[in-house]
């Protein structure tokens, strides 16, 4: 397992556990997340994939043991606007053109008074840095499944972000709309210096988006390993047919048919 005890941290779990009733979904989880850096996490079902996302991002508590974001509290980072939530549905409000729907967080922030981080770049900007300059004013039903994710993302960074947690946005897509959105979102983080913290259940996405890959086990849901990525960046579809790619696959396939 690699020690990120000495790196600057993103978010940090020390022992973390989530309990439901007397089902435990997360045990005793301690994991740093370096600042900057893309982490992909796998596991079977039911190892608690979502809910370190959750816990992460303070949506439920943890039962025990501590969890930070940027040094602060899950609550103060979540007040602080300093994460966003990319679900695997978009969530688009369908009245709504794509920039109104990016614009959102903004409308709501200054209705409630509450002063939101500003970003470097507009949410005409944002759809642009997503591909979708010229589709500022469609409706979410004139766009395809992705571009709808790509509006969520523009939205998700619209308050500039220093964390970005994604639970399976692709997961509902077609495998040649997922590898377009996988090289996007590439070139996105490389812009934006986001740390980003990715759900799949695909162990060939995972691989090809993170620098480090988090593996979850199930019953109880506790850290497995954590495997470090070493392919070349930037990364292109075609390296997926390269031994070093097939090789990091097959690790982690091994690993996961044991979790």
């Amino acid at each position: 397992m690699l020690d990120g005890t000495n790196m600057d941290t993103a978010a940090s779990l020390k022992r973390a556990s989530v309990r439901f009733g007397s089902l435990t979904a997360l045990q005793d989880v301690s994991l740093d997340i370096e600042s900057g850096a893309f982490y992909t996490i796998l596991g079977p079902s039911g190892c608690g994939k979502s809910t370190l996302l959750r816990l992460v991002s303070d949506l439920i508590p943890a039962s025990s043991g501590e969890v930070s974001v940027l040094g602060k509290t899950t609550e103060q980072a979540r007040l602080a606007r300093e994460f966003a939530f990319v679900f695997q549905d978009a969530t688009l409000l369908p009245w709504r053109s794509a920039l109104k729907n990016v614009e959102l967080p903004l409308e709501i922030g200054r209705s409630r008074g509450i002063q939101l981080p500003v970003g470097t770049r507009t949410p005409r900007e944002l759809l642009e840095l997503v591909g979708l300059k010229g589709r500022e004013n469609a409706l979410p039903h004139e766009l395809s499944g992705g571009m709808r994710q790509r509006v969520a993302i523009a939205r998700a960074l619209v308050c500039q972000p220093k964390l970005l947690l994604m639970d399976e946005p692709f997961g509902a897509l077609d495998e040649m709309t997922r590898d377009r959105l996988n090289l996007q979102l590439l070139d996105i983080w490389r812009e934006t210096g986001t740390t980003i913290l990715f759900v799949t259940h695909s162990i060939s996405e995972a691989v090809f988006l993170g620098q480090k890959v988090v593996m979850l086990q199930a019953h109880p849901g506790r850290l497995r390993d954590v495997v470090e990525i070493k392919l070349p960046d930037p990364r292109t579809i075609k390296m997926r047919d390269t031994p070093e790619f097939n090789q990091y696959c097959g690790y982690l396939r091994d690993l996961l048919e044991t979790c």
